[in-house]
């Protein structure tokens, strides 16, 4: 992954991320990272977070995981509503049984797709690393330094090792997903609320959101050769822990309702 190529750089809008640079020793090699108790607060107001096919199986047991109706790409669930995340507390310390998505832990660092050809799964071939700025943790009176005689750190070279590893984890996603649409598993999903009349009767539930999810009786109706190749790659498996993730629904529901009771007024 290269750090020193400041050629066209495709940034767009990326989630956290607010001024990104090319990570560079000539501009970031006296700066570092200060250690706080409260490493993640930067995820308050973030209620749904990418993961990978890969995570499946850990954020199953702490958020519901969705698909994105228009993307089609996974996300963990930390919330009910946009600007609602229910695991992180007021003073920012995050749930400490809640699973960290990789693509939390890889922040402030980012590989960044360069020009150069993709790779058939939709990847990039060359990617330069680079760096949110922005983020509070950055430090130019750093606790743990990006560069120490001019070469990466343990903590750089530990980031661009997560960060190369998540770029794995993206490519096998991404072939997790064309799976799935190849053989039409997605049907959408609408996820709502229960909510009471005035008279404290019951009324009907309120949408919150479209998305999709695997059509569980599709994959089972799938050929048995079909069936057994996803088998052999771990579709299934995959595809169960998403589903029983969404029984978390309602628990994430609760967990809103709870904080929102525990509100000081004003």
């Amino acid at each position: 992954m290269s750090n020193a190529d400041q050629g066209p750089v495709n940034v767009g809008s990326v989630l956290f991320y607010r001024q990104l640079e090319p990570f560079t020793v000539e501009d970031h090699g006296s700066l570092g990272v200060s250690l706080t108790p409260n490493p993640y607060a930067f995820l308050a107001g973030t209620y749904a977070v990418p993961i990978t096919a890969d995570e499946f199986q850990f954020a199953a047991v702490s958020y519901p995981i969705i698909f994105a109706a228009q993307s089609k790409a996974p996300l963990a669930l930390m919330g009910p509503y946009p600007g609602v995340n229910v695991f992180i507390a007021d003073d920012g310390a995050m749930d400490p049984d809640a699973y960290v998505p990789a693509y939390v832990r890889r922040y402030p660092f980012l590989p960044v797709a360069v020009e150069g050809p993709r790779d058939p799964l939709g990847g990039h071939g060359r990617m330069l690393l680079c760096i949110d700025r922005a983020a509070t943790t950055i430090s130019d009176r750093p606790e743990i330094p990006f560069f120490e005689n001019g070469q990466h750190s343990q903590y750089t070279k530990d980031a661009v090792e997560s960060c190369n590893k998540f770029e794995e984890l993206a490519r096998r996603t991404r072939e997790f997903l064309r799976l799935l649409e190849e053989h039409d598993l997605f049907e959408p999903m609408q996820l709502t609320a229960p909510r009471a009349n005035p008279d404290g009767t019951e009324a009907p539930p309120q949408k919150v959101s479209d998305c999709l999810r695997v059509y569980e009786e599709k994959l089972n109706a799938l050929p048995n050769d079909v069936y057994i190749k996803l088998r052999d790659i771990g579709i299934p498996g995959l595809v169960y822990a998403h589903l029983l993730s969404l029984s978390l629904w309602p628990k994430l529901l609760s967990r809103y309702a709870r904080r929102k009771a525990e509100a000081p007024f004003g």
